[in-house]
């Protein structure tokens, strides 16, 4: 009689692992990334570079720690041991006007790729072996990741847009995420302490259940929202882990 193989528990089937995104092999590339891993990383981008590239190792891995955490495939304070020891190094050689810059964790490498002195990052594009992250996902990601963040209007904005891409329609729902970060927003501008107001996690909560309608994230979707969150944003700047950056990351984690 033939025993049946063990399976593999459905949340971590579903989860997103460092092979689906990077060249790497062995025990690695079967890990889901950990939030904790994605800290780690970012915090080593910082260090080396002084910031953190916007389509670097570290965004790319927030975005899918985030998301999953969200699928309970990882938990909050989840790390591996390769992030611990040896740990995560970020090395870069100048040759004229740019910078290559490598990021490793162990042995093994996440990336790299050319960073003009404007800061712009170019990376050679990747395949991954998964579903497509939905627009709900991307928002339920940005719970998660910038969970804390009082809403304001250009995360109103951003989340309408989001909104009316994933439904296909032309009206921001009654009742919606839309409507109520609007309302959060405008009450936000009009509370004074930051813990009583609205938060980007009590809106984007549960995103994809109360989106009417879904769909997979494409570049196109993710530049209309970056669009609508850069113009209601005085700084002309997109929050770090926040509505525009999660919708962007999906999309390019649909198109690897």
């Amino acid at each position: 009689m033939s025993q049946e193989q063990p399976q593999r528990p459905k949340t971590e089937q579903d989860a997103i692992k460092y092979g689906d995104l990077f060249n790497v092999s062995g025990q690695l590339a079967s890990t889901p990334i950990p939030p904790q891993d994605a800290a780690t990383v970012q915090a080593a981008e910082n260090m080396a570079l002084g910031q953190t590239p916007k389509s670097g190792p570290a965004s790319v891995m927030q975005s899918a720690a985030a998301i999953n955490e969200r699928r309970g495939a990882v938990g909050h304070y989840d790390t591996t041991d390769a992030a611990k020891d040896p740990g995560v190094t970020v090395t870069e050689t100048k040759v004229g006007g740019t910078r290559i810059v490598t990021e490793e964790m162990g042995d093994q490498v996440l990336g790299q790729y050319v960073q003009p002195t404007t800061g712009e990052v170019r990376r050679a594009p990747a395949a991954i072996g998964r579903d497509s992250i939905t627009i709900g996902e991307a928002l339920e990601a940005t719970g998660l990741s910038a969970g804390g963040k009082p809403v304001d209007q250009s995360d109103a904005a951003a989340i309408q847009a989001a909104e009316v891409r994933a439904t296909g329609s032309g009206d921001i729902a009654p009742g919606g995420i839309g409507a109520t970060a609007l309302s959060g927003a405008t009450l936000n501008a009009r509370t004074i302490l930051d813990e009583n107001k609205t938060k980007l996690g009590d809106i984007l909560e549960n995103a994809t259940e109360r989106l009417p309608a879904d769909k997979a994230a494409t570049m196109e979707d993710a530049e209309g929202v970056i669009g609508a969150e850069l113009r209601n944003n005085r700084r002309m700047a997109t929050y770090p882990g926040g509505v525009a950056e999660s919708v962007a990351a999906a999309a390019r984690l649909n198109t690897r």
